[in-house]
This record gives C-alpha cells, sequence and structure tokens, in this order.
C-alpha cells in the first residue's frame, strides 16, 4: 500500500465509532447586534458609505435615468458603459431614445479582448445594478455574470449603481437567506463599500488606485 492510499485509508476509518456534535449554531449571535428597523436600513446605509466618499441618492423606478443623465451632465461625462440585456439596460436605452441631449451609450457586448485599450482607456463610466445591500457593514451586493462582467464594476473611473430600497438586507446572514446562497453560491459576488482606495507607506490615501475613484448608488425608493 502506498503512502497516499494509507493516508486516506486513515482518514476514511478515522470517525469509526463517533457521533457528530449536534448543531447548536445560534443566529442570534450574527444577527441581533446587526438589526434595524425597516425604516432606517437606508439611513444606516448612507451613513456609512457617505462616510467612505460614495454618494448616494434616492429616486424611483421610474426618475431613476433623468437623474442619471443630470449627474452624468454635471460630471461632463460623455459616454457610459451598460450592460444591454438587463433590464436597467434596456430602460435606459429606451429612455435615452427619447432625448437628444444624452450621453453617448456604449454597450459590453463582446469579449474584453476585442476592445480591452478602449475599455481601459475611453471608458469614463458604467452603470450595473446589484442584488442588494448591508445596512450594518455599508456595501452593496454585486454578482457579475456574462451580461454585466465583473470589469463593469472594477474598471471605468466612475461606478453609477442602481439599488432597490426592498433589498437592502440587515445583516450579511439575512442577505444570504434571502439570496438563497444555500442552494447555491453565485460564481462570483462582490461586496462594495465604496470607491477605490488605497494608502502609501506615508499615509496618504489615494482614490481611484485599483478600481473606480467614483462610486455613486441611485437607491430605487418603493412606490
Amino acid at each position: 500500500m502506498s503512502a497516499k492510499a494509507r493516508i486516506l485509508d486513515k482518514l476514511r476509518h478515522s470517525l469509526a465509532g463517533t457521533e457528530a456534535l449536534p448543531d447548536d449554531f445560534d443566529e442570534t449571535l450574527v444577527t441581533e447586534p446587526w438589526r434595524y428597523p425597516p425604516e432606517q436600513r437606508i439611513a444606516r446605509l448612507r451613513e456609512l458609505m457617505e462616510a467612505v466618499r460614495t454618494e448616494i441618492h434616492l429616486t424611483s423606478q421610474t426618475q431613476w435615468p433623468d437623474l442619471l443623465a443630470t449627474l452624468l451632465d454635471e460630471k461632463q461625462l460623455t459616454r457610459l458603459l451598460i450592460a444591454p440585456e438587463t433590464d436597467h439596460g434596456r430602460q435606459l436605452s429606451e429612455h435615452w431614445q427619447r432625448r437628444s441631449d444624452a450621453p453617448a451609450l456604449h454597450a459590453y457586448d463582446r469579449p474584453v479582448e476585442e476592445w480591452k485599450h478602449e475599455l481601459f482607456h475611453d471608458t469614463p463610466a458604467s452603470l450595473t445594478g446589484t442584488v442588494g445591500a448591508i445596512a450594518a457593514t455599508g456595501s452593496l451586493i454585486l454578482c457579475p455574470d456574462r451580461h454585466e462582467p465583473r470589469l463593469m464594476s472594477l474598471v471605468p473611473p466612475v461606478h453609477f449603481a442602481l439599488l432597490r430600497a426592498s433589498t437592502i438586507h440587515d445583516n450579511l446572514y439575512e442577505a444570504q437567506r434571502a439570496l438563497n446562497w444555500r442552494a447555491g453560491m453565485p460564481t462570483n459576488a462582490l461586496l462594495i463599500s465604496g470607491p477605490s482606495k488605497t494608502a502609501d507607506i506615508e499615509q496618504v490615501l489615494a482614490y481611484g488606485a485599483h478600481g473606480p475613484k467614483d462610486l455613486v448608488v441611485l437607491i430605487l425608493e418603493d412606490a
């Protein structure tokens, strides 16, 4: 018997005659200190995210395209990267057709290898959706997929993110349960609490070193 086979055989028989310990996990340990009344979740999220230089705006499901156009104009951004196959991508495209002053929309619709230079050098802003947020930590939850790849939230200097108020959860544990991650974890999940920042050896804080230097969150309040 080889050394590998002996090790595996030992592992297989190591639990013989033993009993599993009862599962006495107390979920209140990770939830009770981090619960908030529903009407306070937006305020809690906003307080924490604005503390790290995130820009927050409250809007609605019908008004956010006009607000986005105003913000793009104020920031002098003439080009916006979108995912045209998403619901919000389609909504924005349809709304943009009725505006003559809207910035140009650019679709993420091909492999990055075909337009890497354009993405990294000529794409000043992007728009993505979110699957939720965490009030306790002031974090957005993104689950990139083939329609909205991870680079959309990591490369452009300005990242606009849409967040439905009803998907703001008290804490990470409750967010995981609401998103049913027990049945299947997402291939890629991002927790974003603010724009990219880093500090050098002289303790000078710099924004945009490893991702967007500006994060703008549009919270869609429920009607």
